[in-house]
């Protein structure tokens, strides 16, 4: 009676240890994903843990793509390894991992001397060999293989072991997929919106700040003095090529000074601070993009006066309160700004000369200690009752 307690303590402290190894090598997996550092990583770990797990001398993972096996993970290195990253494996029973595939099922080989299906014909240096399928429901992912380079069969703990872990390595696989997914759906999604816009989007209170928002904001547009003579008489390609130079050297811009883009429209463009992404001194960010506009576009000037293209910028700033959030309809949406200071900001860039940058009320009295003004009086513009005052950007301010 005693020794089948102590055989049972036994069993139970062996099954405590093998359940201790399966959740420390899962948690790795885990780990490996919230990590985010890629479906690399998290196939590294899943190699490395059936290996652990089985006890295994050498581990490596297949994924399945257009039909074939392709190695994209092995726990060591050397010719084997190299042989099967060039060489692809067909699902068919040729080899350990071809097998597995072919048949859906683990497949146990204590020593692949003694197998006369088995014809890899890369390096072996190994005898034993145990794989299992990554499947989904009913699809299949990859295989695991698990080898010892001594022919010494595998227990069936072992056997089950690695058919359970390959079943949960399955699900942290579909979960790597999909973040790798949507990592790639927001950068190219980023290609095409504001960095911040395509984060928001992706983001769990976005659809708070889609729908609509009220926001103290910095406006900024710009437009281009002279293009529309420019472009009655430009050829297109012509025309596309000033616009795509344009809209690279402004563009780029907006990203280094932590602004918002709402759009191109031509020659003209919005970009707007502190929203989605609050920015410390707004005003003062908006000014030196401002700023550095104007000195980048005057090289890119320079070049078309060369070949006759005459052409200016002119920018006007204002800030203060706007309701911000999605504007547009089911299909096509921007995220865009309404308010006072947006219309202000688009009248002041409407009647600022070539070069010139205005500025309103609101945004002199932030940079007026950083940035050297000079006021140019009240001015009637159009939409406003009343003449508003404003300043101008002297020529050679700070641009840092």
């Amino acid at each position: 009676m005693a020794a089948h307690s102590v055989d049972r303590t036994g069993d139970l402290e062996h099954e405590v240890v093998a359940l201790r190894k399966q959740q420390q090598a899962l948690s790795a997996v885990l780990r490996a994903i919230a990590r985010s550092e890629g479906l690399q990583v998290v196939l590294d770990e899943v190699t490395e843990a059936c290996r652990q797990l089985c006890e295994g001398d050498y581990g490596a993972l297949w994924l399945l793509r257009d039909g074939l096996l392709h190695s994209v993970s092995h726990h060591a290195g050397g010719d084997a390894s190299r042989y099967d990253r060039e060489h692809p494996h067909t699902v068919d029973r040729a080899t350990i991992a071809g097998r597995v595939a072919f048949t859906r099922a683990v497949v146990h080989v204590p020593d692949i001397e003694e197998d006369t299906e088995y014809a890899y014909p890369g390096p072996r240096p190994f005898r034993a060999m145990l794989g299992a399928p990554v499947m989904m429901e009913d699809d299949l992912l990859g295989v695991v293989v698990v080898v010892r380079v001594e022919p010494r069969p595998y227990t069936d703990e072992q056997i089950e072991l690695l058919q359970t872990f390959a079943d949960q390595a399955a699900i942290a696989l579909a979960n790597a997929r999909l973040l790798e997914a949507v990592d790639r759906q927001r950068s190219e999604l980023a290609r095409f919106l504001s960095p911040q816009v395509a984060e928001l989007v992706a983001s769990e209170e976005g659809e708070r700040l889609l729908a609509g928002h009220r926001a103290f904001i910095t406006c900024v547009f710009c437009d281009l003095r002279g293009f529309t003579a420019f472009a009655e008489t430009a050829a297109p390609e012509e025309l596309l090529d000033v616009l795509r130079g344009y809209h690279e050297t402004v563009g780029r811009l907006v990203t280094e000074h932590e602004g918002t883009l709402e759009h191109f429209a031509g020659d003209g463009l919005m970009v707007f601070f502190n929203d989605p992404v609050p920015v410390a001194d707004h005003e003062l960010c908006a000014t030196r993009f401002a700023l550095a506009a104007q000195a980048q576009f005057e090289e890119l000037a320079r070049a078309w006066r060369k070949r006759g293209t005459d052409l200016e910028l002119g920018i006007g700033i204002e800030a203060g309160h706007a309701t911000v959030g999605r504007i547009g309809f089911e299909g096509r949406y921007d995220y865009g700004a309404i308010g006072p200071a947006v219309n202000l900001a688009s009248r002041l860039s409407a009647r600022a000369a070539g070069g010139q940058i205005l500025i309103g009320q609101r945004v002199f009295a932030a940079i007026d200690e950083e940035i050297p003004t000079t006021s140019i009086g009240a001015i009637e513009l159009k939409g406003f009752a009343r003449p508003m005052p404003t300043y101008e950007i002297c020529s050679g301010a700070q641009r840092s």
